[in-house]
């Protein structure tokens, strides 16, 4: 088979990792569900001494996962939040992190509340150039973590121009890519030096799996997180990794969905007396709507909106969706709805959920891959 680098999206997904099992032909490789192997005497083995360390089923998944961000190295992890501790758990005791104001409130919280005693945290509207630039220069920082677009009101962040701003100040650009994935955005393509997924969300896209992911081109990083993973053992389990390789065989047809099932939502939306204001980047409206159409290759399947009224309106639509499920995450084959104030971002302060408008009328959806026709349905007698 061609090298993957000479491969499409499309058939990387389904092929690198993914090929036949040596011994016995067969066209799915095997779960290496083991913890440890045998050696051929102390200290020599076949490349695998204990699966916290290395695991075949999880190699597969960590070549697949790199091709995909065009990434030299991959890791991958127990949770999203493993993967965001062991990249804090690189930065030196006493230094500065700069942090997009809004990010995942998993995220947010950890920094807040469990590495604020070894690390400083400076969080500003990464949308905003000026006010990066002025972090960067004020603070000196470890590194710049960007989510973009951002969770829950989907803001854009130039990674391109963050990119050569960080490189200037010396700062290592670490990305979350949960929300667009490999197929719709690229950032070490535009400069980052780490990006970051939950592997939970698009990337496994069946809701059975939880699990964090690294690429990285810089070998030092690697290691660095490597040796970290090793020591502290938050590493994904064989079987968790091969349901991700199944998941990902399908990533790129999913996602071609997920945008398709958006788009007709949103215009559902707009249009409607009950709903106040749609965010979603491919709108025009949307304030970084011409840097989405140049960052990214599509517009992915994360909507948020305000319902007009107050809590008691937005309960009540969240209490009557039926195929819109309410629940935690995002980026399964099936639709979900969420409130972020009360739910994912119940941990951010509340002042700070006031300052971004994270209000009790923000009501955040992920568009599954049901028939577009049912998703709309169900949204028109919740809003009744």
């Amino acid at each position: 088979m061609a090298k993957s680098k000479d491969l499409d999206f499309d058939t990387k997904v389904i092929h690198v990792g993914g090929d036949p099992d040596p011994v016995t032909g067969s066209i799915m490789p095997p779960i290496h569900q083991t913890s440890t192997y045998v050696q051929k005497a102390p200290g020599v083995h076949y490349g695998y001494e204990y699966t916290r360390s290395h695991n075949p089923t999880r190699d597969r998944l960590e070549e697949c996962l790199a091709s995909l961000e065009n990434a030299k190295f991959c890791l991958v992890t127990s949770s999203g939040m493993a993967a965001v501790s062991l990249i804090l758990h690189t930065a030196p005791k006493g230094a500065n992190i700069v942090c997009g104001d809004d990010v995942y409130g998993g995220t947010n919280r950890l920094m807040r509340t469990v590495f604020d005693k070894q690390i400083d945290f400076t969080f500003v509207d990464t949308t905003d150039l000026k006010k990066v630039e002025q972090s960067l220069k004020d603070k000196k920082p470890y590194l710049l973590w960007l989510e973009t677009p951002t969770n829950p009101l989907l803001k854009v962040s130039d990674i391109q121009k963050i990119s050569k701003l960080c490189k200037k100040y010396k700062a290592l650009l670490v990305v979350d890519n949960t929300f667009m994935s490999p197929y719709f955005q690229r950032p070490l393509d535009l400069g980052a030096d780490l990006v970051v997924h939950s592997v939970t969300k698009y990337l496994n896209g069946h809701s059975d799996v939880v699990g964090g992911a690294m690429m990285t081109n810089n070998k030092n990083l690697h290691e660095k997180l490597w040796y970290l993973q090793n020591s502290m053992g938050p590493s994904q389990s064989p079987f968790d990794s091969w349901l991700v390789l199944r998941g990902l065989k399908t990533l790129a047809i999913r996602m071609q969905r997920h945008e398709e099932n958006a788009i007709k939502v949103v215009k559902y939306l707009e249009g409607h007396k009950k709903v106040e204001k749609v965010i979603y980047p491919g709108l025009k409206s949307h304030p970084q709507h011409s840097l989405a159409k140049k960052q990214m290759s599509g517009f992915g399947g994360m909507i948020t909106f305000y319902i007009k009224g107050g809590l008691k309106d937005a309960r009540s639509f969240l209490k009557k969706v039926k195929v819109f499920k309410l629940a935690e995450s995002l980026g399964g084959v099936e639709s979900l709805s969420n409130h972020p104030g009360i739910m994912t971002h119940a941990s951010v302060p509340l002042e700070m959920r006031k300052k971004l408008g994270i209000s009790d009328t923000l009501i955040r959806l992920s568009v599954g891959i049901e028939s577009p026709k049912d998703l709309i349905a169900d949204l028109e007698q919740a809003l009744k």
